[in-house]
């Protein structure tokens, strides 16, 4: 009898192998797996208005893993990591070279790192109304103003946070794929997350009644 064909590889590092040995196929299926993620994380990464930009590091992600393919070696990173960690780096250098940004991740050193620790203002979200059926048109506008208040991250923390939240990595492994010492990679999250509940904490105030008196959520 025939020996029925071997299993398609399943996971990231077993498709990658199989792309570095002639596998078209296999990359086909990383970039159905990662893109989407990969673009959100960069274009959030960059900044809404920085489309053309986002447009490049996006592209030039895949192209620098295309190349890294024979040499690809997991060192305890999960694939979608290292493609995070690359796209983080080329965004670095697209900002470097558009001026836009001074203080860089990655440097070892950053303005925020060295500035008094960052407390909210107030108790953050104590005055949001509870979700509901009838929040959704408040709800979207808090979607919208979470991507503002996100753009005006450092990039230093904005690239913690979206590393900590898209692809659920510790502080420890943050610290390990960015070449961060491990207090330098928890400030810079903890800094992010105060400044995003300030800023978010902020602009979602209770709703007014008819009186001019806020309603405190039940």
């Amino acid at each position: 009898m025939p020996r029925p064909p071997a299993p398609e590889p399943q996971d990231d590092d077993a498709l990658m192998r199989a792309y570095a040995e002639g596998n078209a196929a296999a990359f086909e299926r990383l970039y159905d797996r990662h893109q989407a993620a990969l673009y959100r994380f960069v274009h959030r990464l960059l900044g809404r208005e920085a489309g053309t930009q986002a447009e490049e590091v996006f592209q030039d992600t895949w192209l620098r893993a295309i190349e890294a393919r024979h040499r690809w070696q997991p060192q305890g990173a999960s694939f979608r990591t290292w493609l995070f960690t690359l796209a983080h780096h080329r965004a670095v250098d697209c900002l470097r070279r558009s001026g836009r940004e001074t203080a860089l991740p990655g440097s070892g050193t950053s303005a925020d790192d060295d500035a008094p620790p960052f407390e909210p203002v107030g108790t953050a979200w104590a005055a949001w109304p509870p979700p509901g059926a009838e929040d959704l048109v408040h709800w979207r506008a808090a979607g919208r103003r979470l991507l503002d208040c996100l753009d005006a991250l450092p990039l230093a923390q904005k690239t913690v946070f979206l590393m900590h939240h898209e692809d659920g990595l510790s502080v420890d492994d943050l610290a390990k794929a960015l070449a961060l010492g491990f207090e330098t990679a928890k400030t810079r999250l903890r800094y992010a997350m105060s400044k995003l509940r300030t800023c978010m904490g902020a602009y979602l105030a209770a709703p007014v009644s008819g009186n001019g008196s806020s309603e405190a959520p039940q």
